[in-house]
């Protein structure tokens, strides 16, 4: 995809490598260049059609990008939405958008992953039955279909 050279693709999913290497969370990133609606929306179709809502823990977190029309969104299953504090997710965007302001894409999003990670880690430690549940690779989209 257009959005990101094969480089900063490897980037990312090496981010989400480290960051589920510590947790039994899977994280998880969707990229569209327009948002059909709204970012919270669009991220709630994408957790659902990438099977997030089906981990054992529910401990899907994914990042959701509309590159062109500069929007996102980050959405968390019931299992670690209901164990980090209040403000979390807020914080998480906070975070990621001080780069993206500054046209760094790539840094938000990976810092934005570790920090989703760490959360993860300390409520979802990995276990030594732990098994990656859902792919690691960047989910993209058209911003076209439904």
């Amino acid at each position: 995809m257009e959005q990101f050279t094969e480089e900063q693709q490897e980037q990312i999913v090496h981010a989400i490598q480290v960051a589920e290497s510590h947790t039994s969370g899977e994280i998880r990133l969707a990229v569209e260049p327009r948002c059909k609606g709204e970012p919270m929306d669009r991220a709630a179709v994408y957790f659902h059609r990438l099977g997030m809502d089906k981990t054992a823990l529910r401990n899907g977190v994914l990042i959701y990008m509309a590159t062109d029309d500069h929007q996102f969104a980050i959405i968390g299953d019931t299992g670690i939405h209901a164990k980090v504090a209040d403000g979390f997710w807020e914080e998480t965007k906070e975070l990621m958008l001080g780069y993206f302001k500054q046209g760094d894409l790539v840094t938000g999003l990976t810092e934005g992953i570790k920090h989703a990670g760490k959360q993860l880690q300390h409520f979802f430690p990995r276990q030594d039955d732990d098994v990656n549940e859902l792919p690691n690779d960047i989910a993209f989209g058209n911003g076209k279909d439904d």
